[in-house]
């Protein structure tokens, strides 16, 4: 849509921490679209590599990768929206949960971001917020390349049934689902939490 995204750095390439202004100035205004206000055109194939490529640069102890995509788009989301909506009725708030799918079949794309657990040294909550964080990444880069984006998880991320027609296996979990298209709508600037109510400094006792 706009911009290029740089080829990956070779192996071994120095990365040199320098001041960047205008990426403070994008995180300072960041926000998410609406997921229904999400449409087509979604991002293209090549796009959506760029950004699946972008989005595993985070923290990742070990190098274990403990994370995979799913990619819902097309005729194959309807098919995967179609099968789920079946299961909607059966959740505690069935209204909730139907509007809730909505959410799911009117962006063109979603990136399901699935976390994997890998046995090992490292700790399985590491594990778990490293795949937050390739969901993060997504959210922070799809608009940077100028398409909305929204971070989502529903019922349908929980319900061992809607799991097993995603095909998650077992230790398997979903970090999130993220809605990805042409924003119809600018989002608007919402409540923010006061940081200096929720900050503290550490000081020996």
């Amino acid at each position: 849509m706009t911009g290029s995204v740089p080829p990956a750095p070779e192996f071994g390439e120095t990365l040199p921490v320098q001041a960047v202004p205008e990426v403070l100035a994008y995180l300072a205004r960041r926000r998410s679209a609406s997921a229904m206000a999400l449409t087509a055109p979604g991002p293209s194939d090549a796009e959506l590599a760029d950004l699946l490529r972008l989005a595993v640069r985070v923290p990742d102890h070990g190098k274990l990768a403990p994370w995979r995509f799913v990619i819902l788009r097309g005729p194959a989301k309807d098919a995967f929206a179609a099968k789920i909506t079946t299961l909607a009725d059966s959740q505690a708030n069935p209204a909730k949960a139907n509007a809730a799918l909505r959410k799911l079949t009117r962006p063109p794309i979603c990136v399901v971001v699935i976390s994997r657990h890998i046995p090992g040294e490292i700790p399985e909550w590491e594990q778990r917020q490293s795949a937050s964080a390739v969901c993060q990444q997504l959210l922070l880069a799809a608009p940077a390349m100028g398409y909305g984006a929204n971070w989502i998880t529903d019922w349908y991320s929980y319900d061992p049934r809607a799991l097993e027609i995603l095909g998650v296996e077992a230790g398997e979990q979903v970090a999130g689902y993220l809605y990805l298209g042409t924003t119809t709508e600018q989002p608007q600037e919402r409540v923010r939490p006061d940081v200096a109510a929720i900050t503290t400094e550490w000081t020996p006792g």
